[in-house]
């Protein structure tokens, strides 16, 4: 997608026709730009129905939604959805949407035979998922609501309870039914991500719209207040998942930034000991493997139904666990938009503590070099006073 940049040259847009065709009477893509500012006040449409026949998430379609010309924002659903859709097409290479298509594929097949144990976990039920306080602070949205549940035991990184005991005990049977499932039926399993070898994408086995709703009306509202200068108003997509950790598990994660503007974690259980993560400030992709200062240096121990919050680029790895089991759940919020803008930056100096370092340092210079202007003039003031 392009923000406030031309759209590629080419097919033009016009208006929805009952079978969603586009005729020739919009402007060209070529005059077309989406906003770089969204219309706050524009609600947008609902395309989770669509779900089968897009390529994209149905929530990337409502976010992108607000971004649109305002010309666009009034037009039949099916217009928006066909221009933004041929956007989306013409930013996403052919090899990825093949990739997507197959697993789209493969998660289907699951869905279609894989009998959930406990039916409640896959629509978002508030009351029976969250601890009250949670609920309470989410319903007020403000940054003094958030505030009164969170500790911040470092900057950027939010500490809160947030999952009822009762809910980490079902998403873990249901985890455990899962891999059961697949063991007996010899289907085969994705993993998480390229560093973990146990746990499982609960995307992929029919949660994926429950963690939307979770990500959208839950997450996205904290986001928007602590995490604003990584896109987190703007989160439109999410990789949910569990990791497991034990002497039969994966023991330890190496030192890593997540695939996400904002990492949720939480800690479903069961008993163990170890696991802390540990973090080591914040990087863009350029500075990511410089040295860590000492103020960035945090160890952070889990707790079963508490859950923290932080960037995604915040570094950070797991400790061994050294006894027991530990189960976390993951959900790495994205934002498109973020991602877009981000290719035209070329200084984070609002998140990246390097890039902070580095401006300190040239303004420190600047001032410097003032200084020793105003010194030299002084002094060739002072010879010509004396001469």
């Amino acid at each position: 997608m392009s923000l406030d940049g031309a759209i590629d040259r080419g097919t033009g847009a016009g208006n929805g026709t009952a079978n969603g065709v586009l005729s020739p009477v919009l402007p060209s893509y070529s005059t077309h730009r989406l906003r770089l500012n969204p219309n706050t006040d524009h609600k947008p449409a609902n395309y989770e129905d669509l779900q089968a026949q897009l390529e994209f998430s149905p929530l990337l379609f409502s976010s992108l939604e607000r971004y649109l010309p305002p010309s666009l924002l009034e037009r039949p659903r099916e217009t928006k959805v066909n221009y933004m859709r041929e956007i989306l097409l013409r930013y996403s290479p052919e090899g990825e949407r093949t990739r997507v298509q197959r697993h789209r594929e493969y998660r289907q097949k699951i869905i279609s035979n894989y009998q959930p144990l406990y039916k409640e976990l896959y629509t978002m039920h508030a009351a029976n998922f969250f601890v009250p306080s949670f609920l309470k602070a989410v319903n007020e949205n403000t940054e003094e609501s958030f505030r009164n549940i969170m500790a911040e035991p470092a900057p950027g990184v939010f500490a809160f309870e947030m999952l009822q005991p009762r809910f980490c005990e079902l998403l873990l049977s249901e985890v455990e039914n899962f891999e059961k499932w697949v063991h007996e039926t010899k289907f085969r399993i994705m993993r998480p991500n390229t560093m973990n070898k146990y746990g499982a994408v609960l995307d992929d086995f029919g949660l994926e719209t429950m963690l939307d709703k979770l990500m959208e009306d839950f997450i996205r509202p904290i986001s928007r207040v602590f995490f604003t200068e990584v896109g987190g108003s703007t989160l439109d997509t999410h990789h949910g998942f569990v990791v497991e950790y034990g002497i039969d598990r994966d023991v330890d994660l190496g030192f890593h930034v997540d695939d996400s503007e904002v990492t949720l974690n939480v800690c479903l259980g069961k008993q163990f000991s170890g696991g802390e993560l540990f973090f080591r400030g914040v990087r863009c992709d350029k500075h990511v493997n410089t040295e860590t200062q000492s103020e960035e240096i945090f160890d952070y121990s889990h707790v079963p139904g508490r859950a923290i919050i932080h960037r995604g680029r915040h570094r950070h790895g797991a400790r061994a666990t050294t006894s027991g089991h530990r189960i976390n759940l993951l959900l790495w919020c994205r934002s498109s938009v973020f991602r877009e803008l981000r290719k035209y930056q070329k200084d984070f100096s609002s998140w990246c503590g390097e890039c902070q370092r580095e401006k300190k340092e040239r303004q420190r210079q600047s001032v410097a070099a003032i200084k020793l202007e105003l010194l030299k003039r002084e002094g060739e003031a002072a010879k010509e006073a004396a001469s």
